[in-house]
């Protein structure tokens, strides 16, 4: 090959090469992906557990929805005051209506004071046992399982099974919501960590037929909500129910519930 031969090659492979720089320039700026600073700023603040807890697919929806305003600047379970602080430096809003949440079981009943239908040998795991006949062994329908489900997707060492039942430690819960989401009876919820006084019960029957299954369950006698002075207590489905937002945490509703299912 001649040197005019290997100059021509040169030129059309430089010529190629410039021709394929610029349509890939030209297709980096169509397809170029805006970056949000705020949601890149917001993102790095998250704890990164991707837990789901906030409604949000990870930790990057949220960051996106935070960012666009969709969701509020304390809306991390996880993080709690200290990364609500933050991300309301930096999206500039005040945070100060951060409310700490942990998980709580509405069920008090225990081996002792809950029936059970029959011995069941299926795997050990609640959302197996929920569709065992009668939604699992326990003779109440409503009642916790005790196998475990919320216990094995808890990050920490938040739950326990004392006795038959899920007990969760305030001190330890983060507030993700992962066991509230795993439970197949819809036992566990998540409440205001300062909210004191909770109703650890779940059956809507009526007192007689909740008597029949669980020696502690709600009667819905309603002394609960005329106990109480601010009317925080009401009784819904022969279930009492508290209103946080009303609940000044004296106590008065628990002293005089009669099955004692309310606590302080």
């Amino acid at each position: 090959m001649n040197i005019t031969g290997i100059m021509i090659a040169v030129a059309l492979l430089a010529g190629c090469g410039l021709i394929i720089s610029i349509l890939l320039s030209i297709a980096a700026g169509r397809f170029a992906v805006t970056v949000n600073k705020k949601e890149e700023d917001v993102l790095a603040a998250l704890p990164g557990n991707n837990c789901g807890g906030c409604g949000y697919p990870g930790c990057s929806g949220l960051a996106a929805a935070i960012a666009s305003g969709k969701a509020d600047v304390a809306s991390c379970p996880v993080g709690g005051k200290p990364v609500a602080d933050r991300i309301a430096a930096i999206m500039g809003v005040d945070a100060s209506q951060f409310v700490r949440k942990t998980a709580f079981v509405k069920c008090k009943g225990t081996c002792e004071s809950a029936g059970e239908m029959y011995d069941y040998t299926g795997p050990k795991d609640c959302k197996s046992a929920a569709v065992a006949p009668g939604k699992g062994p326990k003779a109440c329908d409503y009642g916790c399982l005790g196998y475990g489900s919320c216990r094995n997707v808890c990050d920490g060492d938040a739950i326990s099974i004392v006795d038959g039942i899920a007990v969760i430690d305030p001190e330890e819960c983060k507030g993700c919501g992962k066991c509230v989401n795993i439970c197949p009876m819809g036992v566990i919820e998540l409440v205001p960590y300062e909210a004191n006084v909770r109703v650890a019960c779940s059956n809507r029957d009526r007192g007689p037929d909740t008597m029949k299954v669980c020696g502690t369950g709600c009667i819905g006698c309603g002394i609960c909500a005329k106990t109480c002075e601010f009317g925080a207590v009401t009784v819904e489905g022969n279930l009492a129910v508290i209103d946080y937002d009303k609940c000044t945490r004296c106590g008065a509703c628990a002293a005089k519930c009669p099955k004692k299912i309310i606590t302080v």
